[in-house]
C-alpha cells in the first residue's frame, strides 16, 4: 500500500501542531515490533496511530491492538489502512485525557504500550504510564536520540536527570535501535531511536511518593547542588539540608547527577523518617 497515496487521497495534511512524521518502510515497522516482543498473545496498546503503517505491524502479531489517535483527519486514512485487521480497535481521542480506570477497563488485563512519539509529548506521556498503579509490562517507543539517550543515562553519564531516575527505578530501559531522519515522512531535522522499557517489581523504599517527589525536587535547578535544592524544594533551612546528605554518606557537594538510584531511595528513606 502506497501511504502517500492514500494520505493524498483523503486530503490529509502534515500538522506541525502534533509532530506528525510517519514511519513507511515495511522493515523498521516489523522490526519495531519485534523489538517490543509482541506476540499472540499480547494486548498492545499504541500511542499516535498516525496513517496505521505501525498499527498494522503490530496487529499481524498481536491478539489485539487499541491505537489511540488525536488527529481526527486521519479517521478515514485509518479505516482504510487498518480495514484489512479484524483485531484493531482505533480511538479517535487524546489519550492523556483518559482515566486510570477507563485505560483499565480498555485494555481488560496485562498490556504492552509501543508508540511513535512526537518530542513535545514525549516525558509527560512516559511519566504517565509509568506512574499509573496498573502499569503496562513494557513500553517501547521511538523518540528523538536526545530523548532516547538520557531515558537510558546512568549516573555521571550522559544526560541524567528527573527521567532517567523516574525510568531507572521502575524498569530497566535500553536503546534497541538508531533511526537515521530519513526513514520518516517528513523527515523530522533530528535522529530518532527506540527505546525499550520493560518494568519491574515494587520499589523497596518506605514511602513511593516521597521518593519520586525527591526525584523532581533534586533536579530542579540542575546547576544547584542537591543542599540547594532541597532547602528549596523543601523550605529546610540549608543546614538541616546538609545534615541529611551527609547522614547517609554524601558529600556535602554532591548534586543530584552524582546519585544512584540506590542513593535516591536512601535519601527518600531518610526523608520520610525526619517528617
Amino acid at each position: 500500500m502506497d501511504i502517500l497515496s492514500t494520505l493524498k487521497k483523503h486530503g490529509f495534511s502534515f500538522s506541525k501542531k502534533y509532530g506528525q512524521n510517519f514511519i513507511t518502510d515495511t522493515n523498521l515497522l516489523d522490526a519495531i515490533a519485534d523489538d517490543a516482543s509482541v506476540t499472540s498473545e499480547d494486548t498492545v496498546l499504541e500511542i499516535g496511530a498516525g496513517a496505521g503503517t505501525l498499527t498494522g505491524a503490530l496487529a499481524k502479531k498481536a491478539k489485539r491492538v487499541i491505537a489511540f489517535e488525536i488527529d481526527r483527519s486521519l479517521e478515514s486514512v485509518l479505516d482504510e489502512t487498518l480495514a484489512p485487521y479484524d483485531n484493531v480497535e482505533v480511538i479517535m481521542d487524546d489519550v492523556t485525557k483518559w482515566t486510570d480506570e477507563e485505560i483499565d477497563d480498555l485494555v481488560g488485563g496485562e498490556y504492552k504500550v509501543v508508540a511513535n512519539l512526537p518530542y513535545y509529548i514525549t516525558t509527560p506521556l512516559l511519566f504517565m504510564f509509568l506512574e499509573r498503579k496498573r502499569r503496562p509490562t513494557s513500553i517501547t517507543v521511538m523518540v528523538q536520540k536526545e530523548v532516547a539517550e538520557r531515558i537510558c543515562a546512568t549516573e555521571k553519564k550522559g544526560d541524567y536527570g528527573a527521567l532517567s531516575v523516574s525510568v531507572a527505578l521502575r524498569a530497566d530501559a535500553q536503546i534497541t535501535r538508531v533511526v537515521k531522519r530519513d526513514m520518516f515522512t517528513p523527515p523530522p531535522n533530528v535522529d530518532s531511536a527506540v527505546v525499550r522499557i520493560d518494568m519491574l517489581g515494587g520499589i523497596a523504599v518506605k514511602d513511593e511518593k516521597t521518593l519520586f517527589t525527591l526525584v523532581k525536587k533534586a533536579f530542579a535547578m540542575k546547576r544547584k547542588t542537591l543542599v540547594n535544592n532541597l532547602s528549596a524544594g523543601y523550605g529546610m533551612s540549608k543546614a538541616d539540608a546538609e545534615e541529611i546528605i551527609t547522614s547517609i554518606g554524601l558529600k556535602p557537594t554532591a548534586r543530584a547527577e552524582e546519585l544512584s538510584k540506590e542513593q535516591f531511595i536512601t535519601l527518600a528513606d531518610a526523608l520520610f523518617e525526619r517528617k
